[in-house]
């Protein structure tokens, strides 16, 4: 696999409380994405917490400077694909990450993730950062 990524939301929040090894890391990257559910993640994070506006402007400024890769037709046959194969497997992940993983097969992505639910999904490349 190459160095091209698609972060996890939770790298973003490590990144955005100045995680040095997750600097370090994006830092040196080919090339890192961003998934649209990711930034509804971060943006839903953001209107539950006590500094709104802050938090809103900051997930703004990473959106406008990343580049975004949104849920298509190909990335809801892989959903269905995923989805599918956990539920055969009876170990179900939250739904937002299905989406992220179907963006990371469709754009052959590595998920940089803290998350290790995604080790349910067969065939995934998946860093923990």
């Amino acid at each position: 696999m190459n160095g091209r990524f698609l972060t996890d939301t939770n790298i973003i929040i490590a990144l955005f409380a100045q995680d040095l090894a997750v600097q370090r890391r994006l830092k040196a990257a080919e090339e890192v994405f961003l998934a649209s559910p990711v930034l509804g993640e971060l943006y839903f994070g953001a209107r539950k917490s006590n500094r709104v506006f802050e938090n809103v402007a900051r997930i703004d400024q990473l959106a406008q400077r990343s580049s975004i890769l949104h849920c298509d037709l190909e990335t809801a046959k892989w959903y269905g694909i995923i989805k599918n194969e956990l539920r055969t497997k009876g170990r179900p992940i939250p739904e937002n990450d299905i989406w992220i993983a179907a963006i990371a097969f469709q754009h052959e992505l590595i998920l940089v993730t803290r998350d290790s639910h995604f080790d349910a999904i067969d065939d995934l490349h998946v860093q923990r950062w």
